[in-house]
């Protein structure tokens, strides 16, 4: 399995996630955005969101565009 990981606490909203990778990706009411899905849990820095996926797809993308690098995938 591969796990999609946003520090959310880093997100600044400019939504390049959500352009390149709608099915996986979307604003939330915060204006941040927000990994379909996932599972969240707090650190001591903020919000993290987890979500395991079989395939990378669009996300890759999503990683290499995120202008604050607040996007992960670790192969688990």
């Amino acid at each position: 399995m591969i796990k999609i990981l946003h520090q959310k606490w880093k997100c600044i909203g400019c939504g390049s996630c959500v352009a390149v990778d709608m099915d996986r990706w979307e604003m939330d009411d915060d204006n941040l955005a927000h990994l379909k899905g996932s599972k969240h849990s707090e650190t001591a820095q903020g919000t993290v969101e987890e979500l395991e996926v079989e395939e990378v797809k669009d996300s890759q993308e999503a990683v290499d565009i995120c202008p604050v690098e607040c996007i992960h995938i670790k192969n688990s």
